[in-house]
């Protein structure tokens, strides 16, 4: 049997765990806390801290783990960790916040530091009406027309599917 191991990142909340949950056959492993993102407002949200982890079942020969990253700088620690031994990544991109597409090309470099391999970049949140167009990110974020930008609503199944597929066939084209 081939494992695949894949390594989904992003800046904080760009859809990384959802991505995960929305298509693990396995109850995904998070290691979430709780924080505070809104102090007067007292708002509480959940972060990824270390990892989150899933696995797909393709057929009897492949098996797909995922593996989450933290999207918080002071988590970056993580990443290395989380990159090795990985055939390829997926970076997320919440298309409706431009504020952080900075943040998202620079996960983008660091992960490609790590390791060539292949990756595709998804462009989540399209479902969000103040989602930039997968075309319109491409040129904020400046990515080659030879890397997949793909659409992508993270809590939809068959899009997640969408883009790991793609991401499956540029390792398995890497690897012939």
């Amino acid at each position: 049997m081939q494992t695949v191991k894949m390594v989904i990142t992003g800046p904080f909340n760009s859809g990384k765990t959802e991505f995960i949950r929305s298509i693990s056959e396995i109850d995904v492993v998070t290691t979430d806390r709780e924080i505070t993102t809104s102090a007067e407002r007292n708002v509480k949200e959940a972060t990824t801290v270390a990892m989150d982890f899933g696995r797909i079942t393709v057929d009897d020969d492949l098996v797909l783990y995922l593996f989450g990253t933290p999207g918080q700088r002071r988590f970056d620690f993580m990443w290395e960790i989380l990159s090795e031994g990985m055939l390829g990544f997926v970076v997320m991109v919440d298309s409706a916040r431009p504020e952080t597409f900075r943040e998202a090309k620079s996960i983008l470099e660091t992960f490609r530091a790590y390791a060539p391999t292949p990756y595709v970049v998804a462009a989540n949140k399209q479902d969000h009406p103040d989602a930039w167009s997968p075309e319109d990110l491409r040129i904020a974020l400046r990515i080659e027309d030879d890397v997949k930008l793909l659409p992508c609503v993270a809590i939809d199944k068959e899009s997640v599917k969408q883009v790991l597929l793609e991401l499956l066939y540029s390792i398995l084209e890497e690897m012939e």
